[in-house]
């Protein structure tokens, strides 16, 4: 399916025509309306807002998600105002409206474009139902540091993944008609760098080497422009000294003039006046002309270009091209949404997908994204004749709105079935089941619901442990030093542990966090993020193997805080660590002397690894692959080679598996990854069966940016591995080759 597709060349001919138009009949103040969003969440907003609004004031709202109020809102713009232009209506629609799919971050872990497609598609319907026709997702920040709130938004550490999947939930929300009943406008977010902010605090300052920025953090943003979404946000944070919200290298030199985006850009809520706090400014005067000039075309909820921007103008600060481009550049995002012709919420032209399918496709996405990490001696699945009583424990086992995740306005808790309540709508009353809540929250310490989860691990025959963090601890300003189980959990885990019962955990949570301290206490682990609506249906079906497991972690989760950031796609150093280098700290002798022990990258209370690298995750199959082979072993610049890999399930059950495809380019321009994600594919086996999973590599996918931060596609030797996870091994080699003259 390709993505949106831009206004055909006479429409767009068109619609400049008619911007022009409207352009030269605008006075500078409706100009400016059009640059400005407000707030617009309380009942009474057509009566607050309403002078505003026919004074032209204002072009955009906010966080109006009642269809009566929009459409009240609306007919004031449209009917009342001197030129009719009808309002955006803004929400953050991040993983779902009504019907909640798995945070971002969980969602990548499906690693599945069409079910990422699917959920922000019925996202959107819901959405434009309330009158919602812009939505300020997706966000495409590359996350590396599990400390920062936000990585729960993101789409993981890759840029081929967050690329994939970010263009997927922009096709899901914009449709292949941003006009069209349903469609709103997608918002590209953060531009750019968000996600490398300092000690994964948010809002902090990032330094980006413009080398790895386009390298890494540029790639998803511009796969979203170019799969045509309308609309980019300003990132909060500063880069290198310059905050998103007025740098013009990112928004001038990269957006416009490099990737010729024609939508617009947002600030983030407030952040042209927060120019000031940064220090890059003396007030707001000065924060709404480096704003306006760096190419910021509208102010999310701040004031400050209403109040400044007039005044710029007519003191020759900021040029009349200027605004005129702006509002040219909003304006042109209306028409693309056929607000002009159709501005008014019409519910029953929506085609609503069935409540039953969207809880389906909800279901979908929360059993594709859940993760398996453990499974000592085959635990799990359940054996529903075996087990006559089981203990389900914990502060998540029946929450329906924690499950839910972060940034969920909009979500009905009760849509979602729990993990209890799933497990008891598949078992019946086959089975015994002893529920104890345990903790109050995740975060409590206190110990005394503990001896009631104990006595029912006793008399049961499996326990399950809802454990992880509470939606509120993950997401914006939701940022953590320690990203061990809060509160009391290890604590848990470990009386559970003494029981001798087996002890399967499900861990709900916004971020990859540290189990270090459990691992070892826990028979089994399905981390689940927060799954959304339909998690506890998704978990029951995992538990007892009515599905297999197959979700593939998008993030590396760490053994210790201390190795943040780690990722697998780093760098090799000129001193890379071997198993036979590392020295742990135990291990060191008595004053041995001064010497560089292990002289590689390492760290001596953690080693080089991860507790479980990008990509990870296990099955109730087994999966062998055989027979890697290349359509050739040299290929030529501007050419494809395909490379096939036969995938065979050893395994007792049918299962899905994330066949995934990875590059080393050996020697470059400038130092190259150890391993770069450049394909997968999701492919359904029976037991016994074989498939065979073909990519298809083109030369352009190992182009990068070199020592001068242009594109280049360098001739040279090259690693490539199949596999499961990022450490696959099995591995073939080819060449890339200049294509020779003649």
């Amino acid at each position: 399916m390709n993505g949106p597709a831009p206004a055909k060349a006479a429409d767009t001919s068109a619609v400049d025509q008619r911007i022009a138009e409207l352009l030269g009949r605008m006075t500078l103040a409706e100009k400016v309306g059009q640059m400005s969003q407000v707030n617009a969440d309380f009942p009474d907003a057509p009566a607050r807002l309403g002078d505003a609004i026919r004074e032209g004031r204002i072009g955009s709202v906010i966080n109006q998600v009642d269809p009566g109020v929009v459409n009240a809102l609306q007919r004031i713009a449209v009917e009342e105002s001197r030129l009719g232009i009808p309002l955006l209506v803004g929400r953050d629609v991040i993983h779902g409206f009504r019907t909640t799919m798995p945070i971002p971050l969980g969602q990548a872990a499906s690693f599945n474009p069409e079910i990422v497609r699917q959920g922000a598609r019925v996202a959107a319907l819901e959405a434009a139902a309330a009158g919602v026709n812009w939505t300020f997702a997706p966000m495409i920040d590359i996350a590396r540091d599990p400390r920062w709130g936000r990585i729960a938004e993101s789409l993981g550490e890759d840029p081929c993944l967050a690329s994939r999947l970010g263009v997927a939930m922009v096709e899901g929300f914009q449709g292949e008609d941003l006009a069209a009943q349903g469609a709103i406008a997608a918002c590209a977010k953060h531009f750019a760098g968000y996600g490398a902010c300092e000690s994964g605090r948010d809002y902090a300052t990032t330094n980006i080497p413009e080398n790895e920025l386009r390298n890494v953090h540029l790639a998803p943003f511009r796969a979203a422009v170019d799969a045509g979404v309308a609309t980019l946000m300003t990132s909060f944070s500063d880069l290198n000294g310059v905050p998103g919200t007025a740098n013009r290298f990112l928004l001038r030199q990269v957006l416009r003039a490099e990737w010729n985006f024609r939508g617009f850009v947002v600030s983030d809520w407030d952040s042209i006046r927060q120019l000031a706090v940064h220090g890059l400014t003396a007030g707001d005067a000065d924060s709404a002309h480096e704003a306006a000039t760096a190419g910021v075309d509208m102010d999310m909820a701040g004031g400050v270009y209403a109040a400044q921007l007039p005044g710029l103008v007519g003191e020759g600060r900021v040029g009349i091209d200027v605004i005129d481009a702006a509002v040219a550049n909003i304006l042109r995002i209306k028409f693309r949404l056929g607000l002009f012709d159709s501005p008014y919420v019409e519910g029953d032209r929506i085609p609503l997908v069935p409540v039953e399918e969207r809880a389906r496709i909800a279901r979908q996405a929360a059993l594709q994204s859940v993760v398996l990490l453990k499974n000592a001696a085959g635990v799990l699945p359940l054996a529903r004749a075996d087990v006559k009583s089981l203990a389900v424990v914990g502060p998540l086992a029946d929450d329906p709105y924690e499950q839910l995740g972060t940034w969920i306005f909009d979500g009905d808790p009760g849509r979602s079935v729990t993990g209890l309540q799933g497990i008891r709508d598949l078992l019946g009353e086959d089975v015994k089941i002893r529920h104890v809540r345990a903790m109050e929250t995740t975060r409590s310490r206190s110990t005394d619901g503990f001896d009631e989860a104990v006595d029912a691990a006793r008399v049961s025959d499996a326990v399950i442990a809802f454990l992880g963090e509470e939606s509120i601890l993950s997401g914006e300003a939701h940022s953590r030093a320690d990203i061990g189980l809060p509160g009391a959990q290890a604590e848990l885990v470990g009386r559970l542990r003494e029981t001798g019962k087996p002890v399967i955990a499900v861990i709900m949570a916004g971020r990859p966090l540290t189990l270090t301290d459990v691992i070892d206490d826990l028979d089994a682990v399905l981390f689940a993020w927060h799954p959304g609506t339909m998690g506890g249906a998704a978990l029951a079906d995992l538990l007892f193997g009515v599905e297999s497991p197959s979700g593939k972690l998008p993030v590396t989760f760490p053994r210790a805080v201390g190795q943040v950031p780690i990722y697998y796609n780093r760098k090799n150093t000129g001193k890379p660590s071997t198993p036979e280098s590392l020295v742990l700290i135990d291990d060191i002798p008595v004053r041995p002397g001064q010497t560089s022990i292990g002289n590689t990258a390492y760290h001596l209370d953690a080693g080089d690894r991860p507790l479980f690298p990008f990509g990870f995750g296990l099955s109730y199959a087994s999966f062998e692959y055989a027979g890697l082979r290349l359509g050739t072993h040299e290929l030529r610049i501007g050419d494809a080679m395909s490379v096939r890999v036969d995938v065979t399930n050893r395994g007792g059950m049918a299962a899905d598996e994330v066949v995934q495809l990875y590059v080393r380019d050996l020697v470059g321009n400038v130092t190259r990854p150890v391993r770069e994600l450049k394909g997968f594919r999701r492919i359904r086996l029976d037991p016994g069966q074989t498939g065979t999973v073909e990519f298809v590599l083109h030369s352009d996918e190992l182009a990068f940016f070199g020592r001068d931060n242009t594109l280049i596609v360098e001739p040279g030797e090259f690693h490539l591995w199949v596999g499961g996870s990022s450490e696959a091994d099995l591995r073939a080699t080819f060449r890339l080759v200049e294509v020779s003259g003649g």
